[in-house]
C-alpha cells in the first residue's frame, strides 16, 4: 500500500493505493472527478481511497493526479508486463491508451477538456510512465473523457501484470518509477 498526502496553500489530498480488486471511494468535491477515479480504480483493478479539498477546480484536479501518479510509482515491480494498450468504446466516443512503466514520463494527448488533459499529463510526470492518449472519434466531451479513464484503467491493468521477467535490456528500474 502506498499513501501520498500533498498539502499547499491551495489543495489538501490524501491518496491511498493498494494492488486490489478495483474497490474506491474519493471524495474531492467534485462529483466528475470523483467519478473518472472511481472508474480507475475499477478498471485498473487498483483499491483507491481519496479525499481532497481545493480552492480552484484546476489546483485540485491537477494535485490529485500528482498525488494518483506517486502513489503508483510507490507501487513498483521490476518483473510486470510492463506495457499496456487498449481501445475503449462508449456511446459516440472511442479512445485508445497505450502506456509503458518504464520509469521515463512523457504525455501525448490531448483530452477535449483543458482539466482533464492537464490531469492526464501530471498523472503521467508522477507516475514516471508514458502515457499516450489518442481520441479516434467522439463528440461528448463526458463520453470520451470517461473511455479515456476506462482505457487507462484496462492498461495499467495489462501493464501490471506479474511476468516473471524484466522487460528491459537495461534491467530493473529503480530510480522511483515503474508502478508495477
Amino acid at each position: 500500500m502506498t499513501v501520498i498526502v500533498r498539502e499547499t496553500r491551495e489543495t489538501r489530498v490524501r491518496v491511498e493505493l493498494t494492488r486490489g480488486s478495483g474497490t474506491a471511494t474519493a471524495d474531492t468535491g467534485r462529483p466528475f472527478l470523483d467519478h473518472m477515479l472511481v472508474t480507475l480504480a475499477r478498471y485498473s483493478g487498483l483499491d483507491l481511497d481519496v479525499s481532497a479539498r481545493g480552492d480552484l477546480p484546476h489546483h485540485l484536479i491537477e494535485d490529485v493526479a500528482i498525488a494518483l501518479g506517486s502513489a503508483l510509482a510507490g507501487l513498483e515491480a521490476s518483473t510486470c508486463a510492463r506495457y499496456g494498450s487498449r481501445v475503449v468504446p462508449m456511446d459516440d466516443a472511442l479512445v485508445h491508451v497505450a502506456l509503458d512503466l518504464g520509469g521515463r514520463p512523457y504525455y501525448r494527448g490531448p483530452l477535449p477538456s483543458s482539466y482533464y488533459d492537464h490531469w492526464m499529463r501530471s498523472f503521467a510526470d508522477h507516475a514516471r510512465i508514458t502515457l499516450h492518449v489518442r481520441v479516434l472519434r467522439g463528440q461528448d466531451r463526458h463520453h470520451v473523457i470517461e473511455a479515456a479513464f476506462k482505457a487507462l484503467g484496462l492498461a495499467l491493468r495489462d501493464a501490471r501484470v506479474e511476468s516473471g521477467a524484466v522487460f528491459s535490456t537495461k534491467g530493473p528500474v529503480t530510480a522511483g518509477g515503474g508502478g508495477c
